[in-house]
């Protein structure tokens, strides 16, 4: 298989399979990431859970499986949040064409915020953290500010007023969530830090340690 088109009855049936098994309370989701990053959705169930569409963004874990940062990118189970507060059980699995490159994923989200309304069995059975591991965004853009404001965590500071070690840990971890792979990101990160593309890059070859031509230096 080269691309998702080459087998659309299967992926429909497999979407079907889960949706109907699940009920209403969960979504499944078919991201083709040959697309644009910000059109990723080809096929979704139950979008109301995370309020998305076909032609919508993927999420900030693919991002990373893209960038290279993560290497394999199948997870089960795990806890992820919605912008409007939902608690979702998620897993994924990403799909590899036959030279092994990532072109698709699917996507599993189980809508469990009203068990989390329980103590006790409950809340250790849904395996509830309140680390948030992955963000459902509406487009790129939001998906954007969601990787700043996680970046402005772990400094623990302003962009504008951060040093030059606190500023290359700021781009460090945006860089390594594969930021720089939204296109024109760099010019939101470089007004965020009142910085210029030359230091922007600059900074970049020094996290990388590779020429100026390296990676993510995208426009």
């Amino acid at each position: 298989m080269k691309k998702l088109e080459d087998e659309p009855k299967l992926f429909k049936q497999i979407l079907d399979l889960i949706s109907s098994h699940f009920g209403t309370g969960c979504e499944v989701v078919l991201h083709d990431l040959t697309n644009d990053y910000n059109h990723t959705i080809v096929d979704i169930r139950n979008g109301h859970i995370t309020n998305r569409t076909v032609g919508g963004c993927g999420s900030n874990l693919g991002l990373e499986v893209l960038n290279g940062s993560v290497v394999d990118g199948d997870r089960y189970n795990y806890v992820t949040t919605t912008p409007d507060g939902k608690v979702l059980r998620s897993s994924s699995i990403y799909i590899r064409d036959s030279d092994g490159n990532v072109i698709g994923s699917i996507c599993v989200n189980l809508d469990i915020t009203e068990t989390m309304r329980f103590s006790g069995f409950l809340s250790q059975y849904n395996h509830y953290d309140t680390m948030q591991t992955e963000f459902f965004a509406q487009d790129v853009s939001s998906l954007l500010d969601y990787l700043i404001q996680q970046a402005k965590l772990v400094v623990n500071k302003e962009p504008k007023i951060m040093t030059k070690d606190e500023r290359l840990a700021f781009l460090s971890y945006l860089d390594r969530k594969g930021a720089f792979l939204i296109s024109k990101s760099s010019i939101r990160i470089c007004e965020e830090l009142g910085i210029s593309k030359f230091t922007l890059y600059n900074d970049l070859d020094a996290i990388r340690g590779t020429a100026s031509q390296g990676k993510g230096h995208k426009e």
